[in-house]
């Protein structure tokens, strides 16, 4: 009897800890910038350590190597079937020399899609996600533009689920992560470049929990420098798509903030403030206003942090 009691015990801690493990999607704009990739490659090693079910990436760019880039990286980290979607319905795809990694990173890497026209489409691939998940059960980490998550919240019903997208994301976050905005106020790529009336849609239409990781957090943490170079393999996508932007010199780390909340140990570094919202501008600035709640928060440094310690900590993480 006692026995049975045990077992009954464990199997109800185990379903806690499922519970409490949450589902992430990845929207990334990886191209030009080399944040991206740590921020990508973070999510693997939480997902190595049990501390988050890795669900897929949802590539937001124009950059016709970047699902490749994603899918090169994804299998050096051991998931090659980890879903990676591609946003349709862009103006143009882009074939421009201004992106300084994903065409080698998929050259010289294996992975097994051929090109970014086999990937999914993204906003299938979103309502595929989530219609599959459990409710409160996701956060969504956006660190670029927000096309995607702009067009999911307006499809419709489909194969997936009888709900519109708002209602899907809805039912089935937990949370969103944004990397995005200058507070309290200014002007961030991600908000204005390309895409500001993306920004504006989905900032007025979503009414559930959103985090606001700003310009002016990741800009004081530096990551890629010669720490990493010292730490990483020369034969890992990561360690070349650094070589490759800037010779591990160091680049501000503003997209793997938005990963790092996913983790207990952001508590002991960052605050949020709460009270107020976050207003967009047509162009894509932004202002914080106070005349009324919401659930908008943005984050903040906790009184006396050393910004290079968490960049030493998310260094560490891309580890294996």
């Amino acid at each position: 009897m006692m026995m049975k009691l045990l077992l009954f015990l464990c199997f109800l801690l185990l379903g806690q800890y499922t519970w409490a493990q949450y589902r992430v999607i990845l929207d990334t704009d990886i191209d030009s910038d080399v944040d991206d990739v740590e921020a990508l490659a973070m999510l693997h090693v939480l997902a190595d350590q049990k501390k988050i079910d890795f669900l897929g990436v949802i590539v937001t760019s124009d950059d016709p190597y970047a699902p490749t880039c994603t899918a090169a990286i994804n299998t050096y980290y051991g998931r090659p079937d980890l879903p990676v979607s591609f946003l349709r319905n862009q103006k143009e795809i882009s074939h421009q020399a201004h992106y300084k990694y994903t065409k080698e990173i998929s050259q010289e890497f294996p992975h097994r899609l051929k090109s970014h026209e086999e990937a999914e489409d993204a906003v299938a691939l979103y309502r595929k996600l989530l219609s599959s998940s459990p409710d409160a059960s996701v956060i969504v980490v956006t660190v670029g533009h927000l096309s995607s998550w702009q067009q999911l919240l307006q499809s419709g019903a489909d194969q997936y689920s009888t709900l519109t997208g708002l209602e899907l994301a809805r039912k089935k976050l937990a949370n969103w992560y944004c990397m995005g905005g200058q507070f309290p106020s200014g002007k961030e790529a991600n908000f204005y470049r390309p895409d500001p009336a993306s920004t504006q849609y989905c900032l007025q239409t979503w009414d559930k929990p959103v985090i606001f990781c700003g310009w002016e957090i990741g800009k004081q943490i530096t990551t890629g420098g010669p720490y990493l170079k010292s730490k990483l393999p020369s034969q890992s996508p990561v360690y070349r798509a650094y070589a490759l932007y800037n010779g591990f010199a160091g680049r501000p780390s503003w997209d793997q903030v938005a990963v790092f909340l996913l983790i207990e140990q952001a508590k002991a570094y960052f605050d949020t403030i709460k009270t107020g919202y976050c207003h967009i501008n047509a162009d894509g600035s932004n202002e914080w206003r106070a005349d009324r709640d919401s659930l908008h928060e943005y984050l903040v440094f906790k009184p006396g942090v050393n910004p290079d310690e968490i960049a030493r900590f998310m260094d560490t993480m891309v580890v294996r």
